[in-house]
């Protein structure tokens, strides 16, 4: 693999995305209120929660899995990356990280409706990610 050709632009804005995925999915007019009842939490347990952190820790995680997706979307001279396949391959990573999430909700016995939204975010982040830098080649 050519790690001259990932295009850090592309990875810089497709790991940006999801931040504001997030923000629109865990809003309380989408799944916000839902995924709060369904972690007993409250507005004040978040109110009390350490933003640098957890925002901090999220844009790096965010840019990583950005990157990670990026380098298998090299191009490769049986296959040139374009927006579909990002959106495939973003998709199929979403649903490898999905079976991830659900697995460990399953053995700490969270609900199913909190499975499905947290393993949503990730698909619906990861198939934008993918668009991004499908796009962007």
């Amino acid at each position: 693999m050519d790690i001259s050709t990932v295009n850090w632009w592309a990875v810089l804005v497709a790991g940006l995305s999801a931040f504001v995925i997030g923000g629109i999915w865990y809003s309380p007019g989408l799944f916000g209120k839902a995924w709060m009842k369904e972690n007993q939490l409250t507005e004040e347990t978040i109110r009390q929660g350490n933003k640098g952190k957890i925002f901090g820790f999220t844009a790096i995680f965010s840019l990583i899995m950005a990157a990670n997706l990026s380098m298998f979307l090299v191009d490769t001279p049986q296959l040139k990356t374009d927006v579909s396949w990002g959106m495939t391959a973003g998709f199929l990573a979403g649903v490898w990280t999905f079976c991830a999430i659900a697995i460990h909700s399953l053995f700490e016995q969270k609900s199913w409706k909190l499975i499905l939204i947290n393993g949503g975010y990730s698909i619906v982040s990861l198939v934008i990610m993918g668009a991004v830098i499908g796009l962007w080649r």
